[in-house]
């Protein structure tokens, strides 16, 4: 008499543990996300506040924000390549082999035996490139919408970090192959390290103090490119570089969010036609203050005054968009993977010189300039561009034109006409030094301070600073003096860069064709 009932409570049991089983998937899922499915406004906002990597962002943009013309996503194509950059540095480092006598076999045999290694090993190499490019246009972007304005200043400086530490991952993970091509990039770098020694030298103080001895040897840990620099480039690239990039990646979406988001006209509502009419306004009344975690205190943040009149969620919205650049800048990191293989040449050797010997591409202007003068083109020039841009926010203190593509006084025709003095500057300038050559060409006794002094990169640097003291006078406008300079310079890094990369052969001779390179 017990023995059905006990076989339907068998059967029950069996059943429910099946039926769970085939739940599993689907209650996991749930159970990743504290708030549910988001299919309305307030689960949407919930399930921003309580996701870990979606939080950094506010639960609600603006549509100004999310429109292409305002970014072009480029901030997102960094972070994507980056992204991209690290899963599969990753899984090279499975068999790459840090030392020199196992460098060079290990990446051969990334590229020839390991299966898709060759493959792993462009997207790692084009995405570090994307990667450099996205940068640079996006902190290009930031200019020339004058996003770097108060409440902003701050994340601007974090930016231009940001480019210091993409350049140096880059930079260091040029060494790794140990080929010859890698081998005398590195050399040209540490040249640059040491060239402090042009001043110190000539008025003796090298003996006593060596700043450019020190650079070369904290670079390399040596007098020369060997087994400690490849080490330390190796630490560098896959760790302390990588860390140093995700903290200052959160202080820069963190302080986004906290500074009022991305930067929009005064006007942008206007020019979106207004709040739509069927949208709920946040509050009945403008807001006076702001919520403080240790008290109530007077409102000054960005957020004050401002409802969510012309806001959508961010989930999906953004999510949304995110996502399609993501997977945008991944088919394009595959694409150029597919039809350009990374480089790789023979096994460096330090007796025989790679010629010409070219450092990376965003590398290669400061290399045109370091032919004349490697202090001058390496470190004060580039010194003095950092510094300058550094300085920007906190001299730029006008309001007009901000959020706004070419905004403040002068606009779009300024930076046209300033885009064609320094095409024009830069080309006549490097016309002369290749056609004629420069001052050790035309007095060969000439001192080498003189040389530093006086060379095609500094001539350039003071032109494009008179034209900028030009345009502020004029405009009466530090704002308009930015556009212009950064616009110059711009232009001449462009050129240089072209020239550096297509035109120069062995010796660093001008060629208009790698045909008419000299045979061996």
């Amino acid at each position: 008499m017990n023995t059905p009932g006990h076989g339907q409570e068998e059967r029950t049991g069996l059943g429910t543990f099946a039926d769970n089983l085939r739940k599993v998937p689907r209650r996991f899922i749930e159970s990743m996300f504290r708030t549910g499915r988001p299919d309305s406004d307030r689960s949407r906002n919930d399930f921003v506040f309580s996701n870990f990597f979606l939080h950094v962002q506010s639960v609600r943009t603006h549509r100004w924000s999310l429109r292409w013309s305002t970014t072009w996503g480029l901030g997102m194509v960094a972070l994507s390549s980056f992204l991209i950059a690290t899963v599969t540095g990753i899984l090279l480092m499975f068999y790459y082999k840090p030392y020199p006598e196992a460098a060079y076999q290990s990446i051969k045999d990334i590229h020839f035996v390991v299966p898709t290694g060759r493959f792993l090993r462009n997207i790692h190499r084009w995405s570090a490139n994307v990667m450099v490019f996205s940068v640079l246009i996006h902190m290009a972007r930031v200019f020339y919408t004058a996003s770097y304005r108060k409440p902003r200043e701050f994340n601007w400086a974090t930016g231009m970090f940001l480019l210091v530490v993409t350049l140096g991952l880059s930079f260091t993970g040029y060494l790794l192959p140990w080929d010859q091509l890698a081998y005398w990039a590195i050399t040209i770098g540490a040249n640059i390290a040491q060239s402090p020694r042009e001043v110190t030298d000539p008025i003796g103080l090298t003996p006593h103090f060596d700043p450019g001895g020190l650079q070369k040897l904290l670079l390399l840990g040596s007098d020369e490119v060997g087994a400690e620099a490849l080490i330390r480039f190796y630490l560098l690239h896959v760790m302390i570089l990588p860390i140093a990039l995700c903290g200052l990646l959160g202080i820069h979406f963190w302080r986004i969010r906290k500074d009022g988001g991305l930067a929009k006209p005064e006007d942008a509502d206007r020019r979106l036609g207004g709040p739509d009419p069927e949208a709920v306004p946040a509050w009945t009344a403008a807001p006076r203050k702001t919520w403080s975690l240790a008290a109530v205190v007077r409102g000054r943040t960005p957020a004050v005054g401002a409802g969510a009149e012309n806001t959508v969620p961010s989930m999906p919205h953004l999510f949304y968009a995110e996502a399609a650049v993501f997977m945008l800048t991944f088919l394009v990191c595959v694409l150029l993977s597919i039809v350009s293989d990374a480089p790789l040449k023979e096994l460096a050797n330090p007796n025989v010189p790679e010629n010409p010997a070219k450092a990376p591409w965003y590398f290669l202007g400061l290399q045109e300039l370091v032919a004349h003068s490697a202090f001058a083109g390496g470190v004060l020039i580039p010194g003095i561009i950092i510094v300058g841009l550094g300085l920007i926010p906190y001299l730029d203190r006008e309001k007009k034109g901000t959020g706004e593509w070419f905004g403040g006084p002068g606009g779009g025709k300024l930076v046209a006409w300033s885009a064609v003095f320094g095409l024009g500057t830069v080309l006549a300038l490097e016309a002369i030094a290749i056609r004629f050559g420069w001052l050790r060409q035309w007095f060969p006794g000439t001192p080498q301070l003189l040389i530093t002094a006086i060379n095609p990169g500094t001539v350039l640097t003071l032109i494009y600073g008179l034209y900028s003291v030009y345009i502020v006078r004029r405009f009466n406008s530090m704002r308009a003096g930015a556009l212009g300079l950064f616009t110059c310079f711009l232009m001449g890094f462009l050129v240089l860069t072209v020239i550096g990369t297509w035109f120069r052969g062995p010796n660093w001779d001008f060629y208009w064709s790698p045909s008419q390179w000299p045979g061996h």
